[in-house]
């Protein structure tokens, strides 16, 4: 593969610095062989959903990139060479931190370790419980989150030491940190300024801190707590009607029909451009960093349980991503990133990653997005010259 995006300089409003949500669950570990079952990785799921209606793409299988194990180095590799080739600039790291415990960090230790691949990154800590019914619920739990001072303090030694990575993902200058749920921290102004504490002192550029709206649809969290900027995170499910919560089959089979013109009671179907407008009209408050959701079926894990945005095709990313960079203000964060969720969240229908329905398609709609998004801002350039 060879790259085909510009080479040469562009202004920042010019060319959006992509980048892609990174899950590392595609690795055994002893605390999800315990939980899950001997070899559990997030391809068990993948692998063993089934078509839960007639026309129902399951499994997602993967192409080029097969059913890899992130322990191998060049599994990495080929990842950061593909994300390249089409145009994104970093992974976005999730980042699990329970207490000074770690969970899913051999990907990124090793990467640390080894300086390869030669590809930029950030970290997400993703700062809510495990629990066995996902997506936040709690009352199955499995590994809590509990925070402290002193557990702020290490770590904020340890974030420090990844910032000061030569490849970690900056904004002039700042290393890029997300925190992903801030209202569920004790103290979200202590815990910002301990992260900003420890950088300080291990002479490290201030962090630019970045948190999540996902539970905050709309916010200000900059104001809120203390931050330098809010991601306006995708998906906003709760924006959804009867996204979240239990609902009687009468109400589905009605909302089914208006939003995915499904005539079927037993899941929950919404449109993918639908959804992605619905999404878009939350009331914003300040500058926010913009997210494109790439698509959505998270049956692998929830089976019928699960939401399904139906009309995710290739072309309908493509035109969300370029209606997103169209936006006058998508750029209002000044730091001209953008993004994208996800590169690999496998079971959640949710990736960029080639698969054997559509091959290379989304990343080539990134690419070709990209590509014309640039152009495009080229030319007003030399018509206002």
């Amino acid at each position: 593969m060879s790259a085909v995006l510009p080479t040469h300089a562009a202004s920042p409003a010019a060319f959006p610095r992509l980048v892609a949500f990174y899950l590392p669950q595609f690795h055994p570990t002893a605390e999800n062989d315990a939980w899950w079952g001997k070899g559990f990785t997030e391809w068990t799921n993948v692998t063993g959903a089934r078509p839960l209606f007639a026309g129902h793409a399951q499994p997602h299988l993967p192409a080029d990139l097969g059913f890899y194990d992130l322990r191998l180095p060049d599994a990495r590799a080929a990842q950061a060479e593909m994300a390249r080739t089409y145009g994104i600039e970093a992974f976005c790291y999730y980042h699990y931190w329970f207490h000074g415990k770690r969970l899913l960090h051999r990907p990124i230790d090793d990467v640390l370790a080894s300086g390869e691949p030669d590809f930029p990154f950030c970290l997400c800590w993703a700062n809510e419980p495990w629990s066995r019914t996902w997506m936040g619920d709690e009352k199955q739990v499995l590994m809590p989150q509990n925070y402290s001072a002193a557990d702020d303090e290490e770590h904020a030694r340890w974030l420090t030491a990844a910032f000061a990575d030569p490849r970690y993902l900056r904004t002039d200058g700042r290393p890029v940190f997300l925190i992903y749920r801030p209202s569920h921290l004790a103290s979200p102004a202590a815990t910002i300024d301990a992260i900003r504490n420890a950088s300080s002192r291990e002479g490290v550029a201030d962090p630019y801190i970045v948190l999540c709206d996902g539970h905050e649809a709309g916010a200000d969290l900059r104001v809120r707590y203390g931050a330098d900027m809010t991601l306006r995170y995708e998906p906003q499910l709760s924006v959804l009607p009867g996204g979240l919560g239990p609902m009687p089959s009468w109400r589905r089979l009605i909302t089914n029909v208006q939003y995915a013109s499904e005539m079927t009671s037993r899941l929950r179907m919404f449109d993918y451009a639908r959804s992605r407008s619905l999404m878009r009209d939350i009331e914003s408050v300040g500058p926010a960093i913009r997210t494109v959701l790439v698509r959505w079926d998270n049956t692998p894990r929830r089976g019928e349980r699960g939401i399904i945005m139906t009309g995710a095709t290739p072309e309908a990313f493509g035109r969300e991503l370029a209606s997103e960079l169209d936006r006058p203000d998508w750029n209002s964060s000044g730091t001209s990133l953008m993004f994208l969720n996800a590169w690999n969240e496998w079971a959640e229908g949710n990736y960029l990653e080639p698969d054997q329905a559509y091959g290379h398609a989304y990343l080539e709609q990134v690419r070709d997005v990209l590509a014309s998004h640039i152009a495009s801002h080229e030319t007003r350039a030399m018509v206002r010259a």
